[in-house]
């Protein structure tokens, strides 16, 4: 059977690796965001950029 240390090692492992990936799960949700919303806003200013050469 295991022994109470090694039982709390189990559970501060598992703090560690659920908290790890809820933070990677966070960083790359960022990341994302950010790099939709840069690639969204350049095409807004090239449109606008056209718009103004036309005119």
């Amino acid at each position: 059977m295991f022994e109470f240390q090694q039982f709390i090692a189990f559970l501060i492992g598992l703090t560690v690796l659920i908290m790890g990936f809820w933070l990677m799960f966070f960083l790359i949700s960022f990341v994302i965001y950010w790099a939709f919303g840069g690639a969204i806003d350049l095409i807004k200013e090239n449109k606008a950029k056209k718009e103004q050469e036309q005119a």
